[in-house]
């Protein structure tokens, strides 16, 4: 999404910057999306309805990551984009841009536990994109398209690494993904800060440029049944989305997203 060309080498492919030489930031709120709905969903963009939970991650241009996941056929709430896993309070995108914040663009995914598992998000993620690619993604270069998935409480933090170990071995090369805790950040003001509006559900707005720069590398990830997990976990988290999904519906090679429907993928379509 490197549509600022006076941006694009900011993040460079070089290292993170340190937390003490990051932008000051500010205390203001920079997106101004209070109240405002989801553009296919409906649905508000900053709610968290009673019982359902939150999963954070990131895997290149956030406008193809967030209308992948809007799309699974149920239990998604609302997906929103912003910069996440970095340093300074409220980033602009232009500052986010720069490499001088330590944000990557991010995906928040408010979902019904009781009808999409985390596991299903958390396989749709290690699929859409390449989580060996170190600081970028496709055309995309800079720590600002990083790979990351940031955990709210011991179970992700468990699937997310067992997963990712079984990934690895799949792809034959070594993940670089950015594994951490969202309670890492609140010395920096927090995990997560929304991106300005004209980010959100990009891809559904009229006039959208078509473009993604994630690079799924067509590999199916293992069945939970062989990821290094409790019996408990295997049976509390367990799939809901059917392999026939998977097969019909899982990201292709190379990034096609941004040829699919907008709308949410039927429940009768596989």
């Amino acid at each position: 999404m490197n549509f600022l060309t006076d941006m694009l080498s900011g993040g460079g492919n070089d290292g993170l910057i340190a937390p003490e030489k990051a932008l000051p930031g500010r205390q203001q709120k920079m997106a101004n999306i209070e109240g405002s709905n989801h553009l296919v969903l409906g649905t508000k963009l900053t709610r968290i309805p009673e019982g359902h939970k939150v999963a954070v991650f990131a895997n290149g241009c956030f406008w193809g990551s967030e209308k992948g996941i809007w799309r699974l056929p149920k239990g998604i709430y609302s997906t929103t984009v912003g910069y996440c896993g970095g340093f300074t309070p409220n980033p602009t995108y232009e500052e986010a841009c720069s490499g001088l914040t330590g944000h990557t663009e991010g995906v928040r995914v408010v979902y019904d536990p009781g009808q999409v598992s985390f596991v299903d998000i958390l396989r749709w993620f290690w699929e859409a994109h390449d989580p060996c690619a170190g600081m970028g993604q496709g055309n995309d270069r800079g720590t600002q398209y990083r790979s990351g998935f940031y955990y709210f409480d011991d179970d992700q933090k468990a699937l997310i690494e067992a997963s990712k170990d079984v990934y690895e071995k799949q792809i034959g090369r070594p993940i670089t993904t950015e594994i951490a805790s969202a309670s890492d950040y609140e010395k920096y003001g927090g995990l997560w800060y929304y991106a300005e509006k004209y980010h959100q559900q990009y891809l559904a707005s009229p006039g959208a440029r078509p473009y993604c720069s994630a690079q799924p590398q067509g590999i199916s990830l293992a069945s939970m049944d062989t990821w290094d997990i409790s019996d408990d976990l295997k049976k509390k988290y367990a799939p809901t989305l059917p392999e026939s999904f998977w097969s019909k519906h899982a990201p292709k090679k190379g990034c096609s997203v941004v040829n699919s429907p907008n709308e949410l993928i039927a429940e009768g379509s596989y």
